[in-house]
């Protein structure tokens, strides 16, 4: 089972993949995200934790990383993880960005309806926010640079 949403963006890939890693401000675009952070850098291999808006903190790993591009992060329990796959493209004068979510593991036939459910539910959501998010940070980067910009005369 895989849960997939897409959305446009105006913005360049560059402030997606920006927004992505910066894993401890996930909250700010993610509504279904308490908290989140990496005991190191954002790259494969590095452990983190991850409290849902709604329920107990579970361990994290990032698992797959292409700067610019993508990056998947593994939810942990016993017999059962949650598969996080982002990824951004250049599209129409913005970015086409995909979240894909999926469940393998002994315990997935049990956990994953409902948790497939609660992902169903907050994913668009979670991708709108995603889009406001960066389309305003995107903004106010462009109105900073215009406002602070020197002035050269000859």
């Amino acid at each position: 089972m895989q849960i997939e949403e897409s959305i446009h963006i105006a913005v360049p890939p560059t402030v997606i993949d920006q927004i992505w890693s910066e894993v401890d401000r996930w909250q700010q675009w993610d509504p279904d995200t308490k908290q989140a952070r990496l005991n190191g850098p954002f790259a494969v291999g590095t452990h983190g934790r991850i409290v849902p808006s709604k329920g107990m903190g579970i361990p994290m790993l990032v698992t797959e990383r292409s700067a610019g591009r993508s990056f998947t992060v593994e939810g942990y329990i016993p017999l059962f993880r949650i598969h996080f796959e982002h990824t951004v493209l250049a599209a129409d004068g913005g970015s086409e960005v995909v979240h894909r979510v999926w469940f393998t593991g002994a315990l997935a036939f049990l956990f994953g309806p409902g948790v497939a459910r609660q992902v169903r539910d907050g994913l668009p959501r979670t991708m709108r926010s995603l889009k406001a998010y960066a389309e305003k940070r995107n903004e106010t980067i462009h109105d900073g640079e215009a406002a602070g910009g020197s002035v050269t005369t000859a």
